[in-house]
């Protein structure tokens, strides 16, 4: 390689990592991007980058070709659908910025497929499992029967666990059976609690939550010894620690009683259009996901139970 063409190999390098980064300062401008989110679409862009100066091709001008040569050399090495997703994702943004900025008069990515990728089934209980979960806690404790009335509260509504440890006691309608939840994106939602939940919820506050706060005051309805609100962190420990014992352990998530409200529901021939209202969901297609897991369920016994199974 000549020394003029070296320099302007080493110029066309430096030029691409200065729109890279006014595209991710862009970004972090405009999303307020975490520090790994931005790394990471850094590193799909030099990987890019380097690439494509292997074959003496711009950056900034690469073709709808180029990328899609690019994406079957990464599949040949390997890359699963999800990491080609996601670098096709910051491909995207990255080009979009530059048609913006009138860099580019054609975004060369807008006729590239997203590879399909199987959305995985969330893990849930079965109804066995669930009654020995929601058995586990001590509940002559005081905290132990805060545990089980939250597991209980879990079960009956479906609630994501960060709704349940910000639930306030002034949220909770024990006349009517109903719980007031603000969700995702500020949306209310009324949930109902179910006969089993509201007597657990009545004798915790009648005496147990009374004995955890002492003369402390708060509106949470879930407090801890501090008088404080739980943590997300907190309250996953708990759950893996009941989980232990009631040996179910490598299925447990946070969301896995919310998983089990669903999925049971839809076997016990619910609606899909209640469950997505009771869950919150604001696309129905979220939903949806809850029938692939009952109807998984279903196969799983028809084959273990039926003679020609």
């Amino acid at each position: 390689m000549s020394h003029n063409s070296a320099t302007s190999e080493v110029s066309a390098s430096n030029s691409a990592e200065v729109v890279i980064d006014k595209f991710l300062d862009a970004i972090w401008m405009e999303r307020g991007l975490s520090a790994n989110t931005l790394g990471a679409y850094r590193a799909d862009l030099v990987s890019l980058r380097r690439w494509l100066s292997e074959r003496d091709t711009s950056l900034v001008y690469a073709t709808r070709s180029d990328l899609l040569a690019f994406i079957a050399w990464r599949t040949e090495q390997g890359a699963k659908p999800r990491s080609t997703a996601r670098q096709l994702s910051s491909f995207r943004r990255f080009f979009r910025f530059l048609l913006r900025e009138g860099v580019i008069q054609e975004d060369p990515t807008i006729k590239i497929d997203m590879p399909r990728i199987g959305r995985s089934l969330p893990q849930s209980l079965t109804e066995g499992e669930v009654e020995a979960l929601l058995a586990a806690p001590d509940v002559s404790d005081p905290l132990g029967h805060r545990d089980r009335t939250m597991l209980e509260v879990l079960y009956a509504t479906g609630l994501r666990v960060s709704e349940l440890i910000n639930l306030k006691q002034s949220e909770i309608n024990l006349n009517q059976g109903v719980a007031r939840i603000v969700g995702k994106g500020d949306r209310e939602r009324l949930i109902p609690l179910g006969e089993e939940a509201q007597n657990w919820l009545r004798e915790f506050i009648a005496g147990p939550r009374t004995e955890i706060l002492l003369e402390r005051q708060t509106d949470y309805l879930f407090p801890t010894r501090r008088g404080d609100r739980m943590t997300r962190q907190a309250f996953w420990h708990i759950i893996k620690r009941y989980s232990k014992q009631a040996e179910i352990g490598s299925k447990m998530s946070p969301h896995t009683l919310r998983h089990a409200f669903a999925t049971h529901l839809l076997n016990n021939g619910a609606d899909l259009r209640v469950v997505q209202m009771l869950l919150g969901h604001s696309d129905l297609s979220t939903t949806q996901i809850y029938t692939h897991v009952a109807r998984a369920r279903m196969k799983e016994l028809h084959s273990q139970h039926h003679p020609r199974g």
